[in-house]
Order: C-alpha cells, then sequence, then structure tokens
C-alpha cells in the first residue's frame, strides 16, 4: 500500500460511516486528517430529491462566497463600447469585442475561467455554443454572465462568485474553500453555498429536496453532514 492509500485509510478511520456529523465537527475532521503537501480544496456534494430530464426539475444559480474559493479566477468579457472599459476597470483580465469570438472559434482558446457578455453580443457569441457549452464556458441569463451590468458581474466573479448546476444523477459538485482558511470561513462558506441551493428548490418539485450532503478535501474521504442543520436555518 502506497503513502497516500495508508494516509486515506488512516483518516477513514476518524470517519464514523453514515453518521451524520454537525457541520462544525465535519470542518474539525477534515483539518485533523489533511495529509497532502499542498494546500487541499474543500468540496461539496450535495444528492437532490430532482430529475433532471424535466426541465422544471433543472437546478442551476451562482453564489458569491463569502470568503471565495481561494483560487483567483480569470474573467473574459465579450462587449463593445463602454462595457469594455467598465470590464477593464472591473479587473477581467480579457476584454474584446467580435474579435475574441473569432479567437475561440479559429484558436480554441480557452485560457479563462468564466466568459462574460453582454446581451446584444449574444448574437456572436451563441455561435460558440459547440465550444464553450462543453468545457462549461457558454455564458447564461441564469449565472449572470450575460448582463449589461459588467462591473458588478466581473466583480462579483473576482470577490469569489460561483456556479452550481445539478447534473444528470442529481447531484451538485462544487469547491468552496481550502483547508488553509481558517474553520469559521469554511463554515460560512459552506452555509452561504446550501442556502442558495435550497433557496433554488424548483416549485414543481413533490418531496424531499435535499437527500444528502457530503464535505471533503481533494485527497480525503466524505464526511456527511446533517441536512437537518441547514434547513433549519
Amino acid at each position: 500500500m502506497g503513502k497516500v492509500q495508508k494516509n486515506y485509510a488512516k483518516a477513514q478511520e476518524k470517519i464514523v460511516h453514515q453518521k451524520e456529523y454537525p457541520l462544525e465537527e465535519a470542518i474539525a475532521i477534515l483539518k485533523e486528517i489533511k495529509s497532502a503537501k499542498f494546500d487541499e480544496s474543500v468540496d461539496i456534494s450535495m444528492r437532490l430529491g430532482v430529475d433532471p430530464k424535466h426541465p422544471e426539475q433543472m437546478v442551476r444559480g451562482t453564489v458569491v462566497l463569502p470568503h471565495g474559493t481561494g483560487k483567483v479566477k480569470r474573467v473574459l468579457v465579450i462587449a463593445s463600447g463602454e462595457k469594455q472599459k467598465e470590464a477593464q476597470d472591473a479587473g477581467a483580465d480579457f476584454v474584446g469585442g467580435e474579435e475574441m469570438v473569432e479567437k475561440i472559434k479559429n484558436e480554441d482558446w480557452y485560457d479563462y475561467d468564466i466568459l462574460i457578455t453582454t446581451p446584444d453580443m449574444m448574437k456572436h457569441v451563441g455561435k460558440l455554443g459547440k465550444q464553450l457549452g462543453p468545457k462549461g464556458l457558454m455564458p447564461s441569463p441564469k449565472t449572470g454572465s450575460v448582463t449589461f451590468n459588467i462591473k458588478e458581474s466581473v466583480s462579483e466573479v473576482k470577490q469569489g462568485r460561483i456556479e452550481y448546476k445539478v447534473d444528470k444523477t442529481g447531484i451538485i459538485n462544487s469547491t468552496v474553500g481550502k483547508i488553509s482558511f481558517d474553520s469559521k470561513a469554511i463554515l460560512e462558506n459552506i452555509r452561504e453555498f446550501v442556502s442558495a441551493v435550497i433557496k433554488s428548490r424548483p416549485p414543481a418539485l413533490k418531496g424531499k429536496y435535499i437527500l444528502s450532503i457530503y464535505t471533503s478535501t481533494t485527497m480525503s474521504p466524505s464526511v456527511k453532514l446533517n441536512v437537518q442543520e441547514f434547513e433549519n436555518k
């Protein structure tokens, strides 16, 4: 057994299988069992009682984590006129107009984490659907990445805004910080994220919405959280 496997097995011994831990205790466990030499991400996985095959049960949205994710996101803004200056002033990493659309189309250029555009430019950006879609880079009004309020959108991304979307199996996975964050920051980020997902409950859904919540670090086993703790907030 290699060192990584030994560390994983040792960490697993400290977690009671299927026990639902209070959030504070779960974070303390993750802090205790971290073993990697790099700064591991703190991740969350939520299983929802939805069937994403039905459009009315799709769950997606954005949330601004109060302490960010620990990763600075590279932002591309495709806009025209004054909106380009607005993007530059807000701290966008790349700014341009139709020439950026051509660059992506011809060069398969993806050196950015999020693409923000204005509604009037979607007629051009929309042509990149087959390239951007599979990479999760296609902007959408539902996630605030198609907007005339470029300054606010870029600022929120830089401050820690992330997108979430339920996958075809009914699960939402996301990174919500770094294990080097203090425990309070991790706690507040997780609570903010779960609260946003809860608020995104489809109106048409019948029955239980949040089936389970797990948290882990990049290299650790998962710790099951007490769902009721979040639902009572």
